[in-house]
């Protein structure tokens, strides 16, 4: 059981600054802000998870099942993520790539303390365990100043496939599609420091000043962090109601109005994003319909421009209502990982990229997120993060883009590096 105490804040952007900095004390934080971006499909505009009372932390073996088991006992908010390469227990996949961060493969938390924010409405969602700290605790987080950060030594980082062995890979890909092995595949590539030192608050937060990207996050678990200005959502379930919104095709911004108007133009007609785009969309389809009641999976936007702080994107948004005989967590095994970061048809792709890929992607392209009481969730897809084992020091990120037929493996790698634009400028 939980108490509910609503509060009224006069500056909530000032307020969620406050909020991330008090949560630093505790061993698990999840923070997720849509940093105010106009969308239609929104519970908050932050909600912080601080303070595990109880977790479950796996790998892939059995994960999805283990998860039912965790989210249907405790019937309460539950925060936490998914990896890619829980891939690994849905279908006979493996990850053999090389590993620097180490996270578990799966972690969701039930948190002692949730904070919501949406417009100037607070709501403190506390266990009955601690009710007795939620006045203390905001009269401590209204204290807070705002951070002055030490200079920390520069992140060297290193690129793991160089330009030329990225593009004898697409090659071969290109090749597996005039096979017919696949049509569309997600091909990343990472960036990494070993050695690196990182405040990753600082970090976060000059990620989501330069990006302010709708599906942010700042996660926390012990020495395992995610600075995430993501895009892209993976999926909401809202009552009977899914919604997924996967993105494909990217151009640049520019300062001069004309100029960014251009690439937006461009974007919007370009015959190949659309196709990619129309793939994914329809993969998507397919995913959902499993668990759909009969005749409801809809395209509701199909190749609608959204433009963010850093590019513009492509994207799709599909909705289905969810047959009552199935599950929450039925419906993230039967769509995960999710399309926009695998391609089609999916098995095939993912054993292709398994194989040309020099990383395992762990929590890159897979999910984080919550689950409310009564089973609704939303999701992010884990893209333009950065990921960082403090205890290791081992820095990461990664960058992708959408491989068919028509792709020139030049212009897959200048799009690879303007994806990896923010998160470059940040570490510099």
């Amino acid at each position: 059981m939980r108490v509910s105490i609503p509060k009224h804040i006069s500056n909530p952007e000032h307020f969620k600054k406050q909020l991330l900095s008090w949560s630093q004390q505790f061993r698990e934080v999840v923070f997720l802000d849509s940093n105010s971006y106009p969308q239609k499909y929104s519970s908050f505009d932050c909600v912080i998870a601080v303070d595990a009372f109880t977790s479950l932390q796996t790998d892939y073996h059995n994960a999805f099942e283990d998860l039912k088991q965790y989210q249907q006992t405790t019937k309460d908010w539950l925060f936490g993520y998914l990896s890619y390469d829980l891939k690994n227990d849905i279908e006979e996949l493996k990850s053999s790539n090389f590993d620097g961060l180490h996270f578990p493969d799966l972690f969701f938390f039930q948190p002692k303390k949730i904070i919501t924010l949406k417009g100037n409405k607070l709501e403190m969602q506390y266990l009955l365990l601690c009710d007795d700290e939620v006045d203390a605790d905001f009269e401590e987080i209204t204290q807070v100043e705002d951070n002055a950060f030490e200079t920390l030594s520069k992140v060297d980082i290193q690129q793991r496939i160089s330009k030329t062995a990225y593009v004898e890979k697409v090659q071969k890909m290109l090749e597996h599609i005039h096979q017919g092995d696949m049509y569309e595949a997600n091909f990343c590539m990472e960036f990494f420091a070993e050695n690196a030192t990182i405040n990753p608050l600082e970090k976060f937060q000059r990620l989501n000043t330069i990006s302010q990207a709708p599906f942010s996050v700042f996660f926390k678990n012990n020495k395992h962090y995610v600075l995430s200005a993501s895009p892209e959502r993976y999926l909401r379930k809202v009552g009977d109601t899914l919604l997924s919104q996967p993105i494909k095709g990217t151009s640049k911004r520019f300062s001069d109005p004309e100029e960014d108007q251009k690439s937006k133009d461009f974007l919007a007609s370009d015959a190949k994003e659309r196709a990619e785009n129309i793939m994914i969309t329809d993969l998507v389809r397919n995913d959902l319909s499993h668990t759909a009641q009969k005749g409801s999976v809809e395209v509701a936007e199909l190749c609608q421009i959204y433009s963010f702080l850093q590019v513009h994107q492509m994207i799709s948004t599909i909705t289905s209502k969810i047959d009552a005989q199935y599950a929450p967590i039925d419906v993230l095994k039967t769509t995960f990982p999710m399309g926009s970061m695998t391609g089609a048809p999916k098995i095939s792709v993912m054993n292709i990229i398994e194989n040309l890929e020099e990383t395992k992607r762990g929590l890159y392209s897979g999910a984080i997120g919550y689950f409310t009481p009564t089973g609704d969730f939303d999701f992010n897809v884990v893209i333009r993060s950065i990921l960082y084992n403090q205890e290791a020091k081992y820095l990461s990120f990664s960058v992708g883009s959408a491989i068919t037929s028509q792709s020139v493996p030049e212009n897959e790698y200048e799009e690879c590096l303007l994806k990896a634009k923010a998160m470059h400028e940040v570490l510099r």
